[in-house]
């Protein structure tokens, strides 16, 4: 369908990931063929879709079988269908497909989040105290002394780090934003340990510009990534099981805060657009909030 398409290449445009894009678009799929039985598909007038239409498939999606595993959908797995719909409504609008938004006037459920405490400082400590490595110890600083996405350490390129300068670019965050992140002398000098002890001797180089290598001289991704914290937290006695990299992005935020910097420098620090989006990796109160 030409909508799906071009609904597509707008989340493409607006920073959204590969994985992101191809879920947000079976979403939106799997709403209108529900919606529309199968002779009238490739004659749909968005005009006609109402709130009625969205809240039968909200309620359907509640006794729709999980394809992946038995059982029913998650209340994760709802509401991650119904933003798919809320951003795909919003484009609509935008785009004059459609001149109203049903979903505007609608609620739904939020649901239940799990609690990600932050790491002390102190559990910190162990974990770079457990890295064996220069490569573990500049990967922690990474998703720790950076506050970086998964995705931007994927993108890290050695021209990306300033290590006379003290200064870590992100070319391209999420939303196709560029930050620079200030590295402490300590930072500095680990990440420059790593450089020219460890990574100038790694064999078989597939991506010279890469900054952090895998075992098979390859680019790192997510995977090799979450392998490798996952083998440093097993000499800690952290519990493995609730930190994950993001968890890191999500204590380096609250750190800052609780060493008294503004929750503005946070939100640029993570690059955020907005502070609410910093208000949900950090304990920032609405009062805060307010009064910035």
């Amino acid at each position: 369908m030409k909508v799906i398409e071009e609904f597509k290449e707008y989340l493409n445009q607006v920073g959204y990931n590969s994985i992101e894009l191809k879920s947000f678009c079976r979403h939106v799929k799997e709403f209108l063929e529900y919606t529309f039985p199968k002779h009238e598909y490739s004659i749909i007038d968005l005009h006609d879709i109402d709130n009625i239409h969205i809240n039968n498939f909200y309620e359907w999606l509640h006794l729709r079988p999980n394809k992946l595993k038995s059982g029913g959908l998650s209340e994760v797995s709802i509401y991650k269908i119904i933003f798919s719909l809320k951003v795909f409504f919003k484009y609509l609008e935008s785009s004059g497909y459609i001149t109203f938004n049903p979903l505007s006037i609608m609620k739904f459920k939020q649901p239940n989040k799990n609690s990600r405490q932050p790491l002390s400082q102190e559990e910190i400590k162990e974990l770079f105290d457990a890295a064996d490595t220069l490569r573990e110890k500049a990967v922690l600083h990474l998703f720790y002394s950076f506050g970086l996405r998964r995705s931007e350490a994927e993108k890290l390129k050695i021209s990306d780090i300033h290590l006379k300068s003290c200064i870590l670019y992100v070319r391209e965050g999420k939303g196709h934003k560029r930050r620079a992140i200030p590295m402490t002398l300590k930072v500095k000098e680990d990440l420059e340990n790593y450089y020219l002890n460890e990574r100038k001797y790694v064999k078989n180089v597939r991506d010279s510009d890469a900054f952090i290598f895998n075992q098979y001289g390859k680019r790192m991704k997510g995977e090799d990534y979450n392998q490798l914290l996952k083998k440093i937290l097993n000499r800690t006695t952290i519990n493995k099981s609730e930190v994950s990299l993001h968890h890191l992005r999500h204590s380096i935020a609250t750190h800052l805060l609780e060493n008294g910097l503004s929750v503005e420098y946070v939100r640029d620090f993570l690059g955020h657009s907005f502070l609410e989006s910093t208000q949900i990796y950090t304990k920032v109160s609405k009062n805060q909030l307010i009064k910035l």
